[in-house]
């Protein structure tokens, strides 16, 4: 249960569309002051849940702020139409990239092959031809 709760109770339990409320309205609500970062910076009352916990107590009860004031210290929680709503509900979802398991099923490997075989037979000699040029490349400079 988080310390918000108590928000989250009271805009679910409201019909309004539109719910303008002071921040002392809040904190009274609440049972405590609120931090001094939400006076003094807006993107506290952002609508992200996922890097805000005030933010998921009003989104659970299906409102966002807006027409934040600091200076007024006034706020309007706005009810979230259905889109929205289950939108946000998709984005708590992990997602994967919309190409993951594309091309499944669209490569078979014959029977008896072994996909660590080397490609051509003498791939160890060409290997260590390699390497010993590269050592003795090293060892004239």
């Amino acid at each position: 249960m988080s310390k918000y709760s108590p928000l989250t109770e009271h805009l679910a339990a409201r019909k309004d569309a539109r719910v303008r409320m002071r921040f002392v309205d809040i904190e009274t609500l609440l049972g405590f002051s609120l931090p001094h970062s939400a006076r003094a910076h807006r993107p506290w009352w952002a609508n992200t849940a996922h890097s805000h916990v005030q933010a998921k107590s009003w989104l659970e009860a299906g409102y966002e702020t807006q027409d934040v004031d600091l200076e007024k210290e006034l706020l309007t929680f706005a009810k979230l139409n259905t889109v929205e709503k289950d939108a946000r509900e998709k984005d708590k979802k992990p997602r994967r990239h919309p190409l993951f398991g594309a091309m499944a099923g669209t490569i078979t490997v014959a029977p008896g092959v072994d996909l660590t075989e080397p490609v051509y037979d003498d791939a160890w000699d060409w290997l260590s031809e390699k390497a010993d040029r590269i050592e003795q490349g090293l060892k004239q400079r």
